[in-house]
């Protein structure tokens, strides 16, 4: 008997001397046949579209029962054209593999799992079925690019009192090429766009910065209170890189947050590092790369963390929860590429397209030479009319290109936020930001058919510019395979629906109720901000931000090319910054290297002055006491034109209690009359938790959060073309001593300058700290770089002093010595306080 589940294939043959069925293993896409006595087992996990070959190792299971000898191995399977499939046949207490590959990966598999089956008695044979996981270091560097991930034995049913797992994963971070030549005959032949190491993308050759030759990555999917191990090898030819763990407060072991010179050194070409920490915080996440524009080239994957039942509030309204929603906005070049052309020349920072789990179309593709056309595959998600099914939504974009998400004839039950749950509410379509997740549960009420899931882009992406949109498929059990839904597919469809919601609305706030912005949605969690011990902040900040007409030194330069003097609009970049400031990273990690820093080498808006003028760039810093409230007032001045700026904030959530569009653009100084007035209406009962938030373009939107995660933790706006540029500031939670200990022998980093000797075999060098620039009425140091400065000239004036009044001194020593007179000594007497007058 064959069943077949939504994902899986379990595949067994059960006779009259069978007690119980053997669960469905896990095993990584292996197939595992046990035959004890005259009961046969075949247990496997594979793709819907391999049935034929499952179907093949049924026969040859039966085969085995039928002889009860070792089934003859000359059956061959192939996994989108791939031989790499083995069998296990245990036969009493006797184990033997016929491996059907020559693949490493599953040699080393096979192996393993004899030594495990090699046990197995009538009495013992599901002791020799347990699921088995290779280790990542058990498997070769041409190995780990073939794993599927999600066969992880950590990726399991959350059980209530069950011991955490320890969890490891190994990330091979490359260049690497979308179409490539793995990709066969993609997509003419559907299938090759499914083949190991082939990433479609949308169809359209272009560079790319991968994990695992995957995109997305490798899904992490885990426990709460699970430990995670990913060893990130860098094996980029020249670019350096680390890993961040968005949504995860690394409370433990803040290092491994991921943040180059905030938390750690990035990782060198052909270096390694390993992240170690405990995924506390649970919900839908993401990881991503934060060294420049690697996110946006493909470097993200999801990262899930499941609660046990007791703790999981939602449980009851769903029955399935296996879908997850990644997405992204697609260009057709190198981030960097398109960066420099719009900060340098006259290129656009429009992405052209989105993609959904790392697919989707943009034209349809034709071969000219077969004649033969094809549109690319697209994802696709498979549902059982009736069922409940909870869709896990990240947003991992890097462009200013919010996104508009519905379902065709379904409605969405909007539970969770940034892995915080929500009062359900049900909604027609959801607005989501870069950095934003979202969890949404859909009942399947519909006839059964293929649907639309649609993906629509606003801002950049919207009717202005690009109309980026995309679609996946929704497909009901039932539905035909190969077909796509009959709905029509366009940028302007489909309409609104009236008397329906839209939750998260671009540039509006709670000022409009055809819409539900997020201070209006409930958290879960009945402890609200009343109920917490200071209702009144500690702290309170106005951050006001905007792109600011400015000679940046970075893409502007005065006299030659400054903003005012370009001939061309589109040359003239404006430069975003918070409260007037860019942010200029240190040289070496402040959380691993406090002893380097010299706090007075920090700034913020109350020690930098004329900066709304000038352009000011320096370690923007804002330093809070550790337990302390902390209250963010951001506002966007909506100047020169609508945009709007999703803010991220590392190692901690906070209370999202206002927001609201005042004007097309307002000032800071509007925005503080206002509250004075008491006319931001702070939403303290109940506000939903977040990690990731938008402001309303001309608006603002108030934050709290308590600072009870000791410290040094960016925030930023999570669009990389203006985080890059210095659109972000550092909060100093807490002081040193108060900060988790270093792990042993962490990576260090830093400046390094010459002192102008001579190298010899003895000579000693040393490394000093460069002082950071800025261009604000203030300077800025960071270490002691001025009293280095000083010892490096004082030297050098020490060595000339030498050179030149020692020679005098010997010349008279030796005239004293012939002559002998009182002239004499006192010559040499005056030389000697010259030179001892010139030391000083």
């Amino acid at each position: 008997m064959i069943q077949r589940k939504s994902k899986y294939c379990q595949l067994r043959r059960v006779y009259k001397d069978v007690s119980r069925i053997l669960p469905l293993r896990r095993c990584n896409y292996i197939y595992i046949l046990y035959v004890v006595a005259r009961s046969a087992w075949v247990s496997a996990v594979c793709d819907l579209r391999s049935i034929s070959i499952i179907n093949a190792y049924v026969k040859l299971g039966l085969r085995a029962l039928w002889t009860n000898r070792r089934a003859e191995a000359h059956v061959r399977a192939g996994f989108y054209q791939c031989v790499d499939f083995y069998v296990i046949y245990a036969l009493g207490a006797r184990a033997q593999v016929c491996i059907i590959t020559r693949a490493p990966i599953i040699v080393t598999a096979a192996r393993k799992a004899a030594r495990l089956a090699s046990a197995a008695t009538p009495a013992t044979i599901e002791a020799a079925a347990e699921p088995f996981w290779l280790d990542p270091e058990e498997l070769s560097e041409e190995s780990i690019d073939l794993v599927d991930w999600r066969q992880h034995p950590c990726r399991r049913e959350c059980r209530d009192n069950e011991p955490a797992m320890e969890c490891r994963y190994t990330f091979h971070i490359e260049h690497y090429y979308a179409m490539s030549k793995a990709c066969y005959d993609c997509p003419y032949n559907v299938t090759d766009c499914s083949r190991p190491h082939c990433i479609p993308a949308d169809g359209v050759n272009r560079p790319l910065v991968v994990v695992n030759r995957q995109m997305p990555g490798p899904s992490i999917e885990v426990c709460q209170g699970d430990r995670v191990i990913v060893d990130a090898v860098n094996m980029m030819h020249a670019d350096s890189t680390t890993l961040h763990w968005h949504g995860q407060h690394l409370r433990t072991n803040p290092y491994m947050d991921g943040t180059p010179f905030v938390s750690q050194c990035p990782i060198l070409p052909g270096a390694s590092f390993r992240y170690d920490f405990v995924a506390e915080t649970a919900g839908s996440h993401f990881w991503h790369s934060h060294v420049g524009f690697q996110r946006g080239d493909g470097m993200f994957g999801p990262m899930i963390v499941r609660k046990q039942p007791k703790r999981d509030q939602l449980r009851n309204l769903y029955d399935h929860d296996e879908h997850h929603l990644i997405i992204s906005d697609w260009d057709h070049e190198l981030g960097l590429d398109k960066f420099l052309a719009h900060y340098h020349g006259m290129g656009d920072n429009k992405p052209p397209n989105l993609l959904v789990n790392g697919l989707g179309r943009f034209t349809k593709l034709a071969d000219e030479k077969h004649n033969r056309t094809a549109l690319m595959p697209t994802a696709t998600f498979r549902v059982k009319q009736g069922s409940r099914h909870r869709f896990r939504i990240m947003n991992a974009e890097f462009l200013n290109c919010p996104i508009e998400l519905s379902i065709d004839n379904h409605t969405l039950w909007v539970v969770s936020s940034d892995g915080r749950d929500l009062e359900p509410v049900e909604a027609r379509s959801l607005v989501t930001y870069a950095g934003e997740r979202f969890d949404v549960i859909v009942e399947m009420d519909r006839p059964v058919a293929n649907y639309w899931i649609r993906f629509r882009g606003l801002l950049d992406c919207g009717p202005t510019f690009t109309k980026a949109y995309q679609v996946a498929v929704l497909r009901y059990e039932g539905a035909p395979e190969d077909e796509d839904p009959e709905a029509e597919v366009d940028y302007d469809l489909p309409a609104k629906e009236a008397g329906l919601l839209q939750i998260n609305s671009l540039n509006k706030g709670t000022e409009t109720e055809e819409i539900m912005s997020v201070p209006q949605l409930d958290a879960l969690d009945k402890n609200g901000i009343a109920n917490d011990p200071l209702i009144e902040p500690d702290y309170k900040f106005y951050i006001s931000y905007d792109f600011y007409a400015k000679d940046n030194s970075e893409f502007h330069r005065k006299n030659l090319y400054g903003f005012h003097q370009v001939a061309h609009k589109r040359q003239k970049v404006g430069t975003p910054q918070l409260n007037h400031i860019s942010m200029k990273m240190p040289t070496f990690p402040l959380m691993s290297q406090t002893e380097q820093i010299d706090s007075a080498g920090f700034c913020n808006s109350s020690t930098v002055e004329g900066c709304e003028t000038d352009y000011c760039k320096c370690s923007h810093v804002l330093q809070v006491k550790l337990g302390s409230v902390v209250e963010l007032i951001l506002v966007d001045e909506g100047v020169p034109y609508d945009a709007n700026h999703p803010f991220h904030l590392h190692g901690h959530d906070f209370r999202v209690l206002a927001m609201e569009r005042l004007a097309s653009n307002v000032t800071v100084d509007q925005v503080k009359r206002h509250d004075a007035e008491g006319r931001i209406k702070r939403k303290f009962d109940r506000a939903p938790i977040k990690d990731t938030v938008t402001v309303p373009d001309g608006g603002y939107t108030v934050i709290r959060f308590h600072a009870d995660n000791p410290g040094y933790w960016l925030f930023h706006c999570h669009i990389e073309f203006h985080s890059e540029v210095g659109m972000a500031l550092v909060f100093k939670i807490g002081e040193h001593e108060d900060f988790a200990p270093v792990p042993a022998n962490f990576p260090r980093c830093g400046d390094y300058r010459s002192n102008g000797l001579t190298a010899t075999a003895t000579t000693t060098t040393t490394t000093t700290t460069t002082p950071r620039t800025t261009t604000s009425k203030r300077p800025v140091k960071i270490d002691n770089v001025e009293d280095n400065e000083i010892g490096y000239r004082a030297e050098n004036e020490v060595r000339k002093s030498i050179a030149t009044w020692l020679p005098l001194i010997l010349s008279e020593i030796r005239a004293y010595n012939s002559a002998g007179t009182i002239a004499t000594t006192w010559s040499v007497f005056g030389l000697i306080m010259s030179l001892a007058w010139s030391l000083s």
